[in-house]
């Protein structure tokens, strides 16, 4: 559509504009900074979940088999007689809270707020390319987060395998209580979840290569959006892989077929499964299972990048190579997903080839981090929440990633793999990094969102807190895995040899209650800034990219008027040819300036 064509069909929307009810503008809504909105609060009614599980199995890991009431009352008779936890509860915890971290946080709310929030106000776009399927997009989402909530009600107890899911354990329904209607539910739900992800995805990467303004070239979007995109088409190529091995699960499951089931026998029966094969699912699970920790992690590097440039006042250090590091992490993160099988009997040939290639990531992970540490370097840093979760990122994502290199390594892996020292690390790299990204979103486009500004002083409050407590759980927990304590346990009783390692776990325990707890000092300043925050200017925090240019109140369209046209790339800050420290993206270039770039 021309610009002018554009402009008519906005003039004519506005005369919609005006009759919009309460269940068109806040519930079925096509406006991206609604659908923003949407998925923001669902991804942190999630969370809220997610991390409440947490906090009761670290409980049962710290203190096992002791009473407590309130497991009692949060899992009722059957799953804590007399406030002990039982082993099948323990699991379907450890289950439906990695999945829900996983996916219903960390991809969903992470990506679906910040793209639909940010795509179409950083490029210059009215809206996202189809409105209509992107409201879609949400609904299947909120569709899916409420089955998986469901699940937790069956009778039988919900999903039990391990948010990996490996068969024969999820493929035999007479397998463990867990594997029953609860594990149904879990399928049904993650299937709707990928077409949710999938119409997402397709609508970001057509909005960002169709609808940019004019003047903005590939080479002048944000790092924001190069991320966005880029993690929008990983979704593509890979959430399908994991739908058709939940689709071939569901067959295996009710229809009798044996795509994952082979010489099983079970309390003595031989069941009749001819086949199949287990190993299969884990390729299968693990070629979307390796890209998606990209696609939870890119958006928040990408998040970082925006922040850490506009907070150091210094235009981001090495731009392109930011923008070749994370095409580079897109291409590997899809052929090494066999480092997750070290030991699950591949061929040792095989497991050198995923060594390689998984080692190589480690180059563009490790040029982004120097890129990240350059900017900061010598930057007049504003140290706002948004910028110290941001820097908080760089720190983990450094201490996640360097455990990597001995996972990748299968000789190496072979010690730790299936011990805390794996949980160690893909919660520092991907869960806490991710994490961090998100709340430096938040912080930092709150106001674009809500009009108005969190509290300073509660964030430095959540920032520390909740820093010293990431490391706090996930620093020990590393030991406890090199010393060969077994991930998925519910307790540790019958082995003494673990005996001497419970302090440590009393410890893990004791930061991870402290961080849960204080996760209320955000929800608070969240959810009351919304409605008491102080009042927002237009440009809080002096940055350069179009968001900032819209004005506060949202409107259809984003713009009054003509879209702002793009004359210079987003990190013009300290720009010598120009008196103030930021030069938006908008402003036209003066007579014989030079243009600052890469």
């Amino acid at each position: 559509m021309s610009a002018e064509g554009h402009d008519h069909a906005i003039d004519h929307e506005h005369e919609h504009h005006h009759k919009d009810t309460f269940i068109t503008k806040y519930i079925f809504s096509i406006d991206h900074k609604m659908i923003a909105k949407q998925y923001l609060i669902t991804g942190i009614i999630m969370g809220i979940i997610g991390v409440g599980m947490s906090m009761l199995f670290r409980m049962q890991l710290a203190w096992p088999e002791e009473s407590f009431k309130i497991f009692n009352i949060l899992l009722g008779d059957k799953f804590a007689p007399n406030g002990v936890m039982t082993n099948d509860i323990y699991l379907a915890l450890v289950t439906i809270h990695g999945t829900i971290m996983v996916f219903f946080v960390l991809t969903a709310a992470l990506s679906g707020t910040f793209s639909n929030l940010l795509i179409p106000l950083q490029i210059g776009a009215r809206d996202m390319a189809s409105g209509f399927m992107n409201m879609i997009s949400y609904w299947l989402f909120f569709l899916s987060s409420i089955i998986m909530v469901s699940s937790l009600f069956v009778e039988a107890g919900p999903a039990s395998a391990g948010w990996t899911i490996y068969p024969p354990l999820s493929a035999l329904p007479q397998a463990i209580p867990g594997s029953g209607l609860g594990m149904t539910l879990w399928l049904v739900s993650m299937a709707i979840f990928i077409a949710s992800s999938l119409m997402g995805s397709l609508n970001y990467v057509v909005t960002v290569i169709n609808l940019r303004t004019k003047g903005m070239t590939m080479t002048r979007l944000p790092l924001t959006i190069w991320a966005f995109f880029v993690t929008a088409i990983i979704g593509i190529v890979s959430f399908p892989v994991l739908l058709s091995a939940a689709l071939l699960l569901i067959f295996d499951r009710s229809f009798g077929t044996s795509f994952f089931l082979s010489d099983i026998y079970i309390a003595g029966e031989v069941l009749h499964y001819q086949g199949g094969s287990p190993v299969l699912f884990e390729h299968l699970f693990w070629f979307l299972g390796h890209p998606e920790v990209y696609i939870v992690l890119l958006p928040a590097l990408g998040i970082t990048s925006e922040v850490i440039a506009t907070n150091s006042r210094k235009p981001i250090f090495g731009y392109r190579a930011m923008i070749m590091s994370i095409l580079a992490i897109a291409f590997l993160s899809t052929i090494v997903w066999g480092h997750h099988m070290f030991i699950s009997g591949m061929n040792p040939f095989l497991g050198s080839v995923f060594t390689f290639t998984t080692l190589l990531i480690a180059i563009p992970s490790a040029v982004k981090a120097f890129n990240y540490i350059t900017t900061l370097w010598k930057g007049n840093l504003q140290l706002n929440p948004a910028m110290l979760f941001s820097i908080g990122l760089v720190s983990t994502f450094i201490t996640g990633g360097l455990t990597g290199i001995i996972l990748g390594d299968s000789t190496l892996d072979i010690n730790v793999h299936d011990t805390y020292f794996v949980v160690a690390h893909f919660h520092l790299v991907m869960g806490i990094s991710a994490l961090y990204g998100m709340f430096a979103g938040i912080y930092h486009w709150f106001p674009r969102m809500f009009g108005r500004m969190l509290n300073k002083n509660l964030g430095y409050v959540h920032f520390w807190v909740t820093a010293i407590c990431a490391y706090g759980v996930f620093f020990p927990m590393h030991f406890i895995g090199l010393a060969g304590l077994p991930r998925r346990y519910y307790t540790n009783t019958n082995f003494p040899l673990f005996d001497d390692l419970q302090n440590v776990n009393v410890l893990i325990t004791t930061f991870a209650l402290i961080g849960g707890v204080f996760q209320l000092v955000f929800l608070y300043n969240f959810f009351s800034s919304i409605f008491y925050g102080k009042k927002s200017v237009m440009n809080p925090w002096k940055s350069n990219t179009l968001e900032w240019t819209a004005p506060v109140e949202h409107m259809h369209g984003n713009w009054p008027g003509e879209i702002p046209h793009v004359y210079r790339w987003p990190y013009d800050y300290s720009n010598p040819a120009h008196d103030v420290d930021f030069v938006p993206q908008n402003v036209p270039m003066k007579e014989g300036e030079e243009v600052l770039h890469h």
